[in-house]
Protein backbone atom coordinates (compact mmCIF):
# COMPACT_ATOMS: atom_id res chain seq x y z
CA UNK A 1 0.00 0.00 0.00
CA UNK A 2 1.31 3.46 -1.26
CA UNK A 3 1.74 5.50 2.33
CA UNK A 4 1.85 9.03 3.28
CA UNK A 5 4.81 10.26 5.56
CA UNK A 6 4.34 12.19 8.75
CA UNK A 7 4.62 15.24 7.52
CA UNK A 8 3.70 16.91 3.93
CA UNK A 9 3.08 19.58 2.56
CA UNK A 10 0.82 20.80 -0.52
CA UNK A 11 2.24 22.76 -2.93
CA UNK A 12 0.61 24.58 -6.02
CA UNK A 13 2.47 25.64 -9.04
CA UNK A 14 -0.21 27.42 -11.41
CA UNK A 15 2.73 27.87 -14.42
CA UNK A 16 4.57 24.26 -13.88
CA UNK A 17 7.51 26.53 -13.19
CA UNK A 18 8.21 26.12 -10.13
CA UNK A 19 8.41 22.85 -8.71
CA UNK A 20 12.75 22.84 -8.45
CA UNK A 21 12.18 25.87 -6.61
CA UNK A 22 9.62 24.20 -4.19
CA UNK A 23 11.92 21.20 -4.00
CA UNK A 24 14.38 23.02 -2.44
CA UNK A 25 12.55 24.38 0.69
CA UNK A 26 12.43 20.92 1.09
CA UNK A 27 15.64 19.95 0.53
CA UNK A 28 16.46 22.99 2.77
CA UNK A 29 14.00 21.37 5.71
CA UNK A 30 16.31 18.07 5.60
CA UNK A 31 18.96 20.21 6.26
CA UNK A 32 17.25 21.68 9.21
CA UNK A 33 16.37 18.10 10.65
CA UNK A 34 12.80 17.64 9.22
CA UNK A 35 11.76 15.68 6.67
CA UNK A 36 8.61 17.19 4.25
CA UNK A 37 6.65 15.19 1.40
CA UNK A 38 6.15 17.72 -1.17
CA UNK A 39 2.86 16.88 -2.90
CA UNK A 40 2.01 18.89 -5.65
CA UNK A 41 -1.82 20.18 -6.05
CA UNK A 42 -3.89 21.84 -8.80
CA UNK A 43 -7.43 21.56 -8.94
CA UNK A 44 -9.86 20.80 -11.59
CA UNK A 45 -10.73 24.52 -11.87
CA UNK A 46 -7.27 25.50 -12.03
CA UNK A 47 -6.57 23.50 -15.03
CA UNK A 48 -9.47 24.88 -16.70
CA UNK A 49 -8.74 28.61 -15.84
CA UNK A 50 -5.09 27.97 -17.29
CA UNK A 51 -5.80 25.78 -20.04
CA UNK A 52 -3.67 22.78 -18.40
CA UNK A 53 -3.95 18.99 -17.79
CA UNK A 54 -2.87 17.30 -14.95
CA UNK A 55 -0.04 15.49 -16.74
CA UNK A 56 1.55 18.60 -16.96
CA UNK A 57 1.74 18.57 -12.89
CA UNK A 58 3.20 15.21 -12.69
CA UNK A 59 5.91 16.16 -15.55
CA UNK A 60 6.95 19.35 -13.66
CA UNK A 61 7.47 17.49 -10.15
CA UNK A 62 9.24 14.37 -12.01
CA UNK A 63 11.90 16.89 -14.02
CA UNK A 64 12.55 18.28 -10.42
CA UNK A 65 13.12 15.35 -8.62
CA UNK A 66 15.22 14.12 -11.18
CA UNK A 67 17.47 17.44 -11.79
CA UNK A 68 17.74 18.00 -8.05
CA UNK A 69 18.20 14.14 -7.29
CA UNK A 70 15.45 14.10 -4.68
CA UNK A 71 15.66 10.53 -2.83
CA UNK A 72 12.45 10.47 -0.80
CA UNK A 73 8.79 10.05 -1.79
CA UNK A 74 6.78 12.98 -3.27
CA UNK A 75 3.13 12.99 -4.85
CA UNK A 76 0.88 14.56 -7.71
CA UNK A 77 -2.63 15.25 -6.02
CA UNK A 78 -6.01 15.21 -7.93
CA UNK A 79 -7.13 18.50 -5.69
CA UNK A 80 -10.64 18.73 -4.94
CA UNK A 81 -12.09 16.13 -7.78
CA UNK A 82 -15.61 14.40 -7.74
CA UNK A 83 -17.13 11.75 -9.72
CA UNK A 84 -17.40 14.18 -12.84
CA UNK A 85 -13.96 15.63 -12.75
CA UNK A 86 -11.88 13.11 -11.73
CA UNK A 87 -11.21 11.49 -14.66
CA UNK A 88 -8.32 13.46 -16.63
CA UNK A 89 -6.31 13.02 -13.34
CA UNK A 90 -6.45 9.10 -13.01
CA UNK A 91 -3.20 8.99 -14.76
CA UNK A 92 -1.06 11.39 -13.67
CA UNK A 93 -1.99 11.05 -9.62
CA UNK A 94 -1.41 8.99 -6.78
CA UNK A 95 -2.96 11.12 -4.34
CA UNK A 96 -6.66 12.38 -4.88
CA UNK A 97 -8.67 14.74 -2.23
CA UNK A 98 -11.71 13.32 -2.64
CA UNK A 99 -14.48 16.86 -2.14
CA UNK A 100 -17.85 15.48 -0.56
CA UNK A 101 -18.43 19.18 0.86
CA UNK A 102 -21.54 19.52 -1.37
CA UNK A 103 -23.26 15.89 -0.01
CA UNK A 104 -22.84 17.05 3.97
CA UNK A 105 -26.11 17.60 4.74
CA UNK A 106 -28.01 15.62 2.37
CA UNK A 107 -30.63 13.10 3.65
CA UNK A 108 -29.61 9.85 3.87
CA UNK A 109 -31.42 7.05 3.84
CA UNK A 110 -33.21 6.61 7.25
CA UNK A 111 -32.83 2.52 6.95
CA UNK A 112 -28.96 3.42 6.48
CA UNK A 113 -28.97 5.41 9.48
CA UNK A 114 -30.93 2.97 11.45
CA UNK A 115 -28.15 0.35 10.25
CA UNK A 116 -25.47 2.13 11.13
CA UNK A 117 -26.71 3.23 14.79
CA UNK A 118 -27.58 -0.41 15.40
CA UNK A 119 -23.66 -1.49 13.87
CA UNK A 120 -21.84 1.26 16.51
CA UNK A 121 -22.87 1.09 19.76
CA UNK A 122 -19.56 1.77 20.95
CA UNK A 123 -20.60 5.39 19.75
CA UNK A 124 -23.75 5.81 22.41
CA UNK A 125 -23.27 6.70 25.84
CA UNK A 126 -20.29 8.83 27.54
CA UNK A 127 -17.39 8.85 25.37
CA UNK A 128 -13.81 9.45 26.84
CA UNK A 129 -10.89 9.75 24.50
CA UNK A 130 -7.65 10.44 25.37
CA UNK A 131 -6.43 13.74 24.42
CA UNK A 132 -9.82 15.26 23.67
CA UNK A 133 -10.38 17.97 26.44
CA UNK A 134 -13.43 17.33 28.24
CA UNK A 135 -15.49 13.61 27.61
CA UNK A 136 -18.81 13.88 25.52
CA UNK A 137 -21.97 12.43 25.95
CA UNK A 138 -24.24 11.13 22.89
CA UNK A 139 -27.57 9.37 22.34
CA UNK A 140 -29.47 7.27 20.16
CA UNK A 141 -31.05 10.25 18.44
CA UNK A 142 -27.78 12.60 18.66
CA UNK A 143 -25.99 9.96 16.57
CA UNK A 144 -28.00 9.17 14.34
CA UNK A 145 -28.93 12.75 13.63
CA UNK A 146 -25.09 13.03 12.99
CA UNK A 147 -25.11 10.17 10.88
CA UNK A 148 -28.27 11.71 9.02
CA UNK A 149 -26.35 14.82 8.41
CA UNK A 150 -22.85 12.89 7.05
CA UNK A 151 -23.64 9.41 5.74
CA UNK A 152 -24.85 10.96 1.96
CA UNK A 153 -21.21 12.42 2.05
CA UNK A 154 -18.94 9.30 3.19
CA UNK A 155 -21.38 7.54 0.94
CA UNK A 156 -20.09 9.37 -2.04
CA UNK A 157 -16.72 9.63 -0.83
CA UNK A 158 -16.97 5.59 -1.05
CA UNK A 159 -18.64 5.82 -4.51
CA UNK A 160 -15.77 8.16 -6.06
CA UNK A 161 -12.87 6.15 -3.74
CA UNK A 162 -13.68 2.74 -5.98
CA UNK A 163 -14.15 4.41 -9.16
CA UNK A 164 -10.74 5.56 -8.43
CA UNK A 165 -9.24 1.98 -7.16
CA UNK A 166 -10.85 -0.05 -10.09
CA UNK A 167 -8.74 2.54 -12.79
CA UNK A 168 -5.59 2.88 -10.35
CA UNK A 169 -5.78 -0.61 -8.82
CA UNK A 170 -5.87 -0.77 -4.63
CA UNK A 171 -3.09 0.42 -2.81
CA UNK A 172 -1.19 2.50 -5.54
CA UNK A 173 -2.72 5.44 -4.63
CA UNK A 174 -3.18 7.83 -1.15
CA UNK A 175 -6.88 9.03 -0.76
CA UNK A 176 -7.50 12.19 1.38
CA UNK A 177 -11.43 12.93 1.98
CA UNK A 178 -12.16 16.63 2.73
CA UNK A 179 -15.29 18.26 4.23
CA UNK A 180 -13.78 21.52 4.93
CA UNK A 181 -15.86 23.81 2.77
CA UNK A 182 -18.46 23.66 5.04
CA UNK A 183 -20.59 26.32 7.46
CA UNK A 184 -19.82 25.08 10.80
CA UNK A 185 -16.86 22.71 12.06
CA UNK A 186 -17.17 19.26 13.07
CA UNK A 187 -17.35 18.55 16.60
CA UNK A 188 -15.33 15.66 18.27
CA UNK A 189 -18.65 13.48 18.41
CA UNK A 190 -19.25 14.45 14.51
CA UNK A 191 -15.11 13.42 13.56
CA UNK A 192 -16.09 10.46 15.01
CA UNK A 193 -18.64 9.16 13.50
CA UNK A 194 -16.97 10.44 10.25
CA UNK A 195 -14.31 8.31 10.55
CA UNK A 196 -16.51 5.17 11.62
CA UNK A 197 -18.66 5.83 8.49
CA UNK A 198 -15.82 6.25 6.32
CA UNK A 199 -14.25 2.76 8.28
CA UNK A 200 -17.51 0.86 7.10
CA UNK A 201 -17.01 1.77 4.12
CA UNK A 202 -13.90 0.36 3.48
CA UNK A 203 -11.95 3.85 2.34
CA UNK A 204 -8.20 3.14 2.86
CA UNK A 205 -8.27 7.19 4.28
CA UNK A 206 -4.73 8.52 4.81
CA UNK A 207 -5.83 12.34 5.31
CA UNK A 208 -9.11 14.02 6.43
CA UNK A 209 -9.47 17.52 6.08
CA UNK A 210 -12.34 18.45 8.07
CA UNK A 211 -13.70 22.54 8.91
CA UNK A 212 -12.19 24.54 11.25
CA UNK A 213 -13.11 27.35 13.48
CA UNK A 214 -12.39 30.58 11.67
CA UNK A 215 -11.76 32.32 8.12
CA UNK A 216 -9.15 30.60 5.72
CA UNK A 217 -9.14 33.18 3.01
CA UNK A 218 -6.90 33.25 0.34
CA UNK A 219 -3.13 34.33 0.48
CA UNK A 220 -3.28 35.99 3.87
CA UNK A 221 -3.37 35.29 7.68
CA UNK A 222 -6.07 33.49 9.43
CA UNK A 223 -8.95 35.11 11.02
CA UNK A 224 -10.39 33.94 14.44
CA UNK A 225 -9.36 33.02 17.62
CA UNK A 226 -6.30 31.09 17.71
CA UNK A 227 -7.10 29.53 20.72
CA UNK A 228 -10.07 27.85 19.70
CA UNK A 229 -8.54 26.60 16.93
CA UNK A 230 -5.54 24.90 19.01
CA UNK A 231 -8.28 23.09 20.99
CA UNK A 232 -10.10 22.16 17.55
CA UNK A 233 -6.72 20.77 15.76
CA UNK A 234 -5.69 18.84 19.35
CA UNK A 235 -9.08 17.40 19.72
CA UNK A 236 -9.20 16.23 16.28
CA UNK A 237 -5.61 14.85 16.34
CA UNK A 238 -7.25 12.95 19.59
CA UNK A 239 -9.89 11.77 17.73
CA UNK A 240 -7.95 10.43 15.18
CA UNK A 241 -5.89 8.73 17.05
CA UNK A 242 -8.85 6.67 18.61
CA UNK A 243 -10.22 5.87 15.45
CA UNK A 244 -7.57 4.40 14.00
CA UNK A 245 -7.35 2.09 16.97
CA UNK A 246 -11.15 1.42 17.10
CA UNK A 247 -12.14 0.63 13.72
CA UNK A 248 -8.72 -0.73 11.74
CA UNK A 249 -7.87 2.80 9.39
CA UNK A 250 -4.60 3.09 8.23
CA UNK A 251 -2.18 3.91 10.95
CA UNK A 252 -1.14 6.53 8.55
CA UNK A 253 -4.20 8.55 8.92
CA UNK A 254 -3.34 12.13 9.61
CA UNK A 255 -5.06 15.99 9.71
CA UNK A 256 -4.93 18.01 5.96
CA UNK A 257 -5.15 21.48 6.87
CA UNK A 258 -6.39 23.05 3.79
CA UNK A 259 -4.95 26.90 4.64
CA UNK A 260 -5.95 28.57 1.55
CA UNK A 261 -2.19 29.78 1.64
CA UNK A 262 -0.15 31.77 4.84
CA UNK A 263 -1.96 30.65 7.91
CA UNK A 264 1.11 32.45 9.68
CA UNK A 265 -0.85 32.83 13.50
CA UNK A 266 -1.43 29.40 13.82
CA UNK A 267 1.53 27.83 12.80
CA UNK A 268 2.91 27.75 16.31
CA UNK A 269 -0.33 26.12 17.32
CA UNK A 270 0.17 23.29 15.14
CA UNK A 271 3.64 23.03 15.96
CA UNK A 272 3.34 22.45 19.72
CA UNK A 273 -0.31 19.92 18.72
CA UNK A 274 2.31 17.97 16.58
CA UNK A 275 5.33 17.80 18.91
CA UNK A 276 3.13 17.39 22.00
CA UNK A 277 0.71 14.26 20.44
CA UNK A 278 3.85 12.91 17.94
CA UNK A 279 0.74 12.86 14.98
CA UNK A 280 1.82 13.82 11.09
CA UNK A 281 -0.20 16.42 9.34
CA UNK A 282 -0.58 17.48 5.82
CA UNK A 283 -1.06 21.46 5.16
CA UNK A 284 -1.88 23.13 1.79
CA UNK A 285 -0.28 25.84 1.23
CA UNK A 286 -1.31 26.22 -3.08
CA UNK A 287 -1.68 29.98 -3.97
CA UNK A 288 1.77 31.19 -2.59
CA UNK A 289 3.38 30.27 -5.11
CA UNK A 290 1.99 32.36 -8.07
CA UNK A 291 2.40 35.30 -5.83
CA UNK A 292 6.00 34.80 -5.21
CA UNK A 293 6.20 34.59 -9.06
CA UNK A 294 5.01 38.43 -8.90
CA UNK A 295 7.13 39.36 -6.22
CA UNK A 296 9.70 38.24 -8.18
CA UNK A 297 8.81 39.72 -11.61
CA UNK A 298 8.67 42.76 -9.71
CA UNK A 299 12.06 42.54 -8.01
CA UNK A 300 13.63 42.01 -11.28
CA UNK A 301 12.59 45.71 -12.54
CA UNK A 302 12.13 46.38 -16.06
CA UNK A 303 10.26 44.31 -18.14
CA UNK A 304 9.32 41.70 -15.53
CA UNK A 305 7.97 45.43 -12.93
CA UNK A 306 5.91 46.47 -16.14
CA UNK A 307 4.30 43.12 -16.44
CA UNK A 308 3.84 42.47 -12.87
CA UNK A 309 1.57 46.05 -13.26
CA UNK A 310 -0.20 44.87 -16.31
CA UNK A 311 -1.19 41.75 -13.90
CA UNK A 312 -2.74 43.99 -11.48
CA UNK A 313 -4.17 46.39 -13.82
CA UNK A 314 -6.24 43.59 -15.65
CA UNK A 315 -7.11 42.10 -12.06
CA UNK A 316 -8.48 45.23 -10.85
CA UNK A 317 -10.25 46.13 -14.54
CA UNK A 318 -12.21 42.40 -14.37
CA UNK A 319 -11.71 42.00 -9.68
CA UNK A 320 -15.70 41.46 -9.98
CA UNK A 321 -15.26 38.27 -12.31
CA UNK A 322 -12.50 36.81 -11.06
CA UNK A 323 -13.54 37.44 -7.01
CA UNK A 324 -17.27 35.68 -7.67
CA UNK A 325 -16.01 31.93 -7.42
CA UNK A 326 -13.75 32.66 -4.61
CA UNK A 327 -16.25 34.53 -2.83
CA UNK A 328 -16.82 32.66 0.79
CA UNK A 329 -12.66 32.62 0.94
CA UNK A 330 -12.00 36.04 0.19
CA UNK A 331 -12.66 39.52 2.17
CA UNK A 332 -11.63 43.02 -0.34
CA UNK A 333 -12.37 46.00 0.51
CA UNK A 334 -12.52 47.71 -3.00
CA UNK A 335 -11.30 51.02 -1.46
CA UNK A 336 -8.15 49.75 0.07
CA UNK A 337 -7.83 48.74 -3.63
CA UNK A 338 -4.86 51.52 -5.31
CA UNK A 339 -6.17 52.67 -8.52
CA UNK A 340 -3.90 51.24 -11.54
CA UNK A 341 -2.40 54.50 -12.28
CA UNK A 342 -1.00 54.76 -8.32
CA UNK A 343 0.16 51.21 -8.88
CA UNK A 344 2.43 52.42 -12.41
CA UNK A 345 3.77 54.78 -10.61
CA UNK A 346 5.64 52.03 -7.83
CA UNK A 347 8.84 51.32 -7.78
CA UNK A 348 9.86 47.67 -7.45
CA UNK A 349 10.19 47.93 -3.82
CA UNK A 350 6.76 49.59 -3.53
CA UNK A 351 5.53 46.65 -5.44
CA UNK A 352 6.74 43.94 -3.44
CA UNK A 353 6.14 45.20 -0.34
CA UNK A 354 2.55 45.79 -0.70
CA UNK A 355 2.23 42.01 -2.09
CA UNK A 356 4.73 39.85 0.50
CA UNK A 357 3.11 38.39 3.46
CA UNK A 358 5.44 40.47 5.99
CA UNK A 359 2.25 41.72 8.33
CA UNK A 360 4.17 44.02 10.15
CA UNK A 361 5.22 46.08 7.32
CA UNK A 362 3.36 49.06 6.62
CA UNK A 363 3.28 49.26 3.02
CA UNK A 364 1.59 45.56 2.92
CA UNK A 365 -1.87 45.34 1.92
CA UNK A 366 -3.95 42.17 2.25
CA UNK A 367 -6.85 43.25 -0.34
CA UNK A 368 -4.16 43.69 -3.16
CA UNK A 369 -2.55 40.23 -2.32
CA UNK A 370 -6.18 38.45 -2.02
CA UNK A 371 -6.89 40.41 -5.50
CA UNK A 372 -4.03 38.86 -6.74
CA UNK A 373 -4.14 35.83 -5.47
CA UNK A 374 -7.06 34.76 -7.25
CA UNK A 375 -6.12 36.89 -10.47
CA UNK A 376 -4.32 33.73 -11.93
CA UNK A 377 -6.58 34.26 -15.04
CA UNK A 378 -5.01 37.59 -16.24
CA UNK A 379 -1.37 35.44 -16.19
CA UNK A 380 -2.87 32.75 -17.91
CA UNK A 381 -4.65 34.83 -20.93
CA UNK A 382 -1.21 36.36 -21.52
CA UNK A 383 0.08 33.25 -22.91
CA UNK A 384 3.64 32.44 -23.86
CA UNK A 385 4.62 36.45 -22.71
CA UNK A 386 4.00 35.34 -19.21
CA UNK A 387 5.95 32.28 -19.48
CA UNK A 388 8.40 33.54 -21.30
CA UNK A 389 9.17 36.27 -18.59
CA UNK A 390 9.16 33.86 -15.73
CA UNK A 391 12.18 32.12 -17.58
CA UNK A 392 13.90 35.84 -17.90
CA UNK A 393 13.25 36.16 -14.14
CA UNK A 394 13.65 32.76 -12.71
CA UNK A 395 16.63 33.79 -10.21
CA UNK A 396 14.41 36.06 -8.55
CA UNK A 397 11.18 34.09 -9.20
CA UNK A 398 13.19 31.11 -7.84
CA UNK A 399 14.43 32.72 -4.73
CA UNK A 400 11.57 34.21 -3.50
CA UNK A 401 9.81 30.73 -3.99
CA UNK A 402 11.91 28.98 -2.16
CA UNK A 403 12.41 31.38 0.48
CA UNK A 404 8.94 31.90 0.96
CA UNK A 405 8.07 28.20 1.52
CA UNK A 406 11.08 27.52 3.40
CA UNK A 407 10.98 30.05 5.73
CA UNK A 408 7.56 31.22 6.35
CA UNK A 409 5.60 27.86 5.74
CA UNK A 410 8.06 24.70 6.54
CA UNK A 411 10.04 26.41 9.03
CA UNK A 412 7.70 27.45 12.17
CA UNK A 413 5.55 24.31 11.19
CA UNK A 414 7.95 21.72 10.88
CA UNK A 415 11.57 22.28 12.26
CA UNK A 416 12.63 21.29 15.58
CA UNK A 417 13.29 24.11 17.87
CA UNK A 418 15.65 24.16 20.45
CA UNK A 419 15.33 23.31 23.83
Amino acid sequence: MLRIEKFSIGVGDRFAHQAKAQLRACMLAAEHGATIIPVWNKSNREHNIIGSEPVSVRASADAAVRDLNWPRPYHVDADHINLDTVGRFLGPSDFFTIDVAHFIGQPADPAAVDDFVNAHPELIGTIRIYGVTQPFTTTRESVAAIASKYLAAVSEAGRIYRHIESQKGRGSFITEVSMDETDLPQTPPELLVILAAIAAEKIPIQTIAPKFTGRFNKGVDYVGDVSQFACEFENDLAVIAHAVEQYGLPPTLKLSVHSGSDKFSIYAAIHNALAKSGAGVHVKTAGTTWLEELIGLAEAGGDGLALAKQVYEKAYADRDALCAPYAAVIDIDPARLPPPSEVQRWTSEQYMAALRHEPACREFNPHVRQLLHVGFKVAAKLGDRYLAMLKECEEPIARNVTYNLFERHIKPLFVPRPN
